[in-house]
């Protein structure tokens, strides 16, 4: 998957592992920063995701990152934010964008499902080896079930 949507000061890419935040001329002009490069950030340390539609004045996407103190929101701020991508228009466009993000950070977040059986048969193997006593296994196994 790669995806793109415009904003006047910058443009968002998603990739199947990450967002991209590529500053243009365009964007160094109107607060993306000067000489700031592409921005790279994996889905697992994107923690929220802030939209505000376009209407009366510009609108914004912005990214809370994991470890990063939290930008204040608002129009004015968030053309200073690096983690940010205003648009006039396009609403759309940048709610599946939201919508997107939201998607792939909730990935992150469930929880792996395991092989109870592998899990069991590994277990008692290591009892066979000796490296585990009868009492062990008994309670690695009972965790194990989650009885």
């Amino acid at each position: 998957m790669e995806k793109e949507y415009k904003g006047y000061n910058g443009t968002l890419m998603l990739t199947d592992t990450g967002v991209i935040i590529k500053r243009g001329l365009k964007g160094v002009l109107l607060g993306g920063g000067f000489l700031r490069g592409d921005k790279t950030i994996p889905y697992k340390s994107i923690v929220a995701v802030q939209l505000k539609k376009a209407g009366m004045t510009a609108g914004y996407i912005q990214l809370t990152l994991m470890g990063g103190s939290e930008a204040k929101s608002g129009l004015f701020e968030s053309t200073r934010d690096e983690n940010s991508i205003n648009f006039y228009s396009n609403n759309e466009k940048f709610e599946e964008a939201k919508k997107l993000i939201e998607e792939r950070i909730g990935e992150g977040s469930k929880p792996k499902e395991t092989n109870f059986l592998d899990d069991l048969s590994k277990l008692a193997e290591l009892k066979e080896k000796g490296i585990l006593t009868e009492e062990e296994f008994q309670q690695k196994k009972k965790q194990i079930l989650g009885l």
